[in-house]
């Protein structure tokens, strides 16, 4: 089920929000959704003639609302800045009034890496820096959720996915630096607790991990191309397990296209993990599962063959 084949139109007449939809992630979830016939709203702050702190003008929302369009579905793009209450609500009413439903809901917001101090003690680390990375990962979710709910659980069947990096598993070992680690254990927490308040509408919440991704900032760092990525594990070995955003992509649309999705609330659910229960492959018909085999590196001390992950 490459492509999620099988599922035709299965959200025709279905609205997704993916907040923080310009690249990435959040932007391959957004093109999947399409795929299968949603009208997905994907909101930024990197648009044509104005760039976010990320600093990468060449991605935009307009482009991933073309690419939603062109994939099958309906792509709306809308600038909002999700520290900002009042965009995020004028956000939700806006879909209200265009299409009086939500479906879907993902939290995708971060932005932060450029914020991380790896090999730095709490202490040490820049308060300012390690503020603004709770900000982005943690409060541009719960503010998202906060206008989108009322509007979800009007009537049963949402889903809401707080993406994050790590199963709860995963990282109930410490993911250094300090705020790094309560920057991603946050939206695990979240999802539970949205699990717990919103299930009784009808609602399913779960948090959502990707493995190793090929990014766009990613790639750039490898120096490589997606045609040439295996080019990458010159550089890290580990490269060799790493997956494009379409996998996680088509994670979420396996996810809002079952009818039995309820029986995952409030779980912590990964890629490699919903690939094996879906049938979804990534881009190249490979499974990578990176979350096992560092699950092994770490346990056994011993790098294993990437091949074997794949």
């Amino acid at each position: 089920m490459g492509e999620g084949k099988g599922k035709g139109k299965a959200l025709a007449g279905k609205v997704a929000l993916i907040a923080g939809a310009t690249r990435g992630a959040g932007r391959a979830m957004a093109v999947e959704l399409g795929r299968v016939g949603a009208t997905v709203y994907v909101t930024g702050r990197t648009t044509h003639g104005s760039v976010s702190e990320t600093g990468r003008p060449a991605e935009t929302i307009e482009q991933t609302a073309e690419l939603v369009t062109a994939a099958g579905g309906e792509g709306i793009a809308v600038v909002v800045d999700h520290l900002q209450p009042e965009q995020v609500r004028t956000l939700i009413e806006r879909i209200d009034n265009e299409q009086g439903r939500l479906d879907v809901l993902v939290n995708a917001v971060w932005g932060g890496d450029g914020l991380v101090e790896h090999g730095q003690m709490m202490w040490e680390c820049d308060m300012d820096k390690g503020l603004r990375m709770l900000r982005l990962g943690v409060e541009t979710h719960f503010v998202t959720s906060r206008y989108a709910l009322p509007l979800m659980i009007r009537q049963p069947g949402g889903l809401v996915v707080e993406m994050t990096d790590g199963t709860e598993e995963f990282n109930r070992r410490y993911r250094e630096p300090f705020y790094y680690d309560l920057a991603k254990y946050a939206p695990i927490r979240m999802a539970k607790a949205l699990a717990a308040e919103a299930g009784e509408y009808g609602c399913t919440a779960v948090s959502l991990t990707p493995g190793f991704m090929r990014t766009e900032a990613v790639l750039e760092m490898f120096g490589v191309r997606e045609e040439n990525w295996r080019e990458g594990c010159k550089v890290d070995p580990t490269f060799a397990v790493s997956e494009t955003p379409a996998y996680v992509a088509r994670a979420v649309a396996a996810l809002a296209t079952d009818p039995d999705v309820a029986r995952l609330n409030g779980r912590s659910l990964s890629a490699g993990a919903l690939a094996k229960e879906y049938g979804f492959t990534d881009a190249d018909g490979s499974s990578p599962d990176p979350a096992r085999y560092f699950e092994d590196f770490m346990t056994t001390g011993t790098a294993p063959d990437p091949d074997d992950y794949r």
